[in-house]
This record gives structure tokens, sequence and C-alpha cells, in this order.
């Protein structure tokens, strides 16, 4: 169950939380109303997000990340390091976009007993020349709903995989709206489901 932060709709959260395994997003905005199980947090470990939750008490003991068993990165150090140079001339303002906070978040796994992945830029890249079949508008990163899909959907091809919670809305620099034509894609082929027939949706810069 991939669980992002927008509205679940009524009865969700106990079968969210029946699911053998929950993927909540950033600050777990989807948990109480989407159900309490957390076994991963999925983070934008780099820029304004990265920064901020990394840096926040709050976070750290809130309870889908003290519950969950992982944290994940969706952002891969390498990938980001070299989109520095060129969002420097296209997008001067995101100046603080490929900060990288890896480092800490593994530091905060290793003293909280969690396991820490980073996703691999090769899901990232992947993501990008599937989005490329819907003709997107310009856009820097797939969303993070959209990487932690690619991303379990590439470990566990045979497992039933449903999303909750997800809206195709948020930071003007996402491609939602080619997003949601390869969820609807993916779920054509049998390889997701939609919670209750719920939209998928991502939020802001993370989920």
């Amino acid at each position: 169950m991939i669980v992002g932060n927008g509205d679940v709709g009524e009865g969700a959260a106990e079968i969210i939380d029946a699911a053998d395994f929950v993927i909540r997003f950033n600050e777990c905005r989807s948990y109480g109303a989407g159900g309490t199980r957390t076994d991963v947090v999925a983070v934008c470990n780099t820029g304004r997000p990265g920064k901020a939750m990394i840096s926040s008490e709050s976070w750290r003991i809130h309870p889908g990340v003290v519950e969950a068993s992982e944290i994940w990165g969706v952002r891969d150090p390498v990938k980001f390091a070299a989109m520095r140079g060129p969002l420097g001339v296209s997008h001067p303002e995101l100046d603080d976009f490929c900060d990288d906070y890896t480092d800490q978040f593994s530091d905060f796994c290793a003293e909280a007993g969690k396991l820490h992945r980073v996703v691999d830029k090769r899901i990232h890249e992947a993501v990008d020349q599937a989005l490329s079949a819907f003709s997107p508008a310009p856009y820097i990163v797939p969303s993070s709903g959209m990487i932690v899909i690619g991303e379990v959907l590439d470990r566990f091809p045979g497992d039933e995989v449903t999303l909750a919670g997800f809206g195709h809305v948020g930071w003007e620099w996402h491609p939602f709206a080619a997003e949601k034509q390869l969820v609807d894609s993916h779920i054509a082929a049998g390889r997701l489901r939609r919670l209750a027939g719920k939209q998928f949706a991502s939020s802001s810069q993370g989920a």
C-alpha cells in the first residue's frame, strides 16, 4: 500500500492498516485518517523538504516515523549533483534544490535502528522515460509518489500494489498530468490498483 498525503476517503484507514507493507511520505500527513501502520517513510532527501524534515525534532518523533522500520530517500545524490549546474541556469530560484541531506538521514537511521535506502537513479531515469510516452509539459523531476511507484513495481513485480491518498496536484514542476496517464496505464495493465477507486495523487514537492 502506497499512501500519499491526500484524502484517502472514508473507511480507508482499516484497509490500509490491514496491508502487509505500508509506505507513507515525508511528514506522514496521511497518518491517522489514512490509518497508522507505517513500514516505510519515503522522504525528499534534497532541498528544502529534506532540510526541514531532518532538522525537525517533531518529524523525528512523529509516530509514523518512529514506527517505520525503513526510511527511503527518493532522490539519488549522484543524479541531483549532476542536475545542479543545469538547474542553476534554467531555474536560478531553485538554488538549494539539489542540496543533499542523505548523510543526515543515514545518521538518523543508524541512531534510530532503521534501514536506510536511497532509490537508485536508474529508477528515476526509467520513470522519466516512461513519462515521455505521454508528452509531459516541461518539468524538473517526477513526484516522490511516482518515484516510489517505480521503485515498488521494480522491486516487487509480483505483488499486489494499491494506491491511496493521491490526487495529481501540487508543485508546478512535477509532471502531474503525465503521471496520471502513466499510473492509469499501469492500472490497465493490472500492475496497480486504486483503493476504492480514489484518484492517484501527489502533494507539493513530495507525494
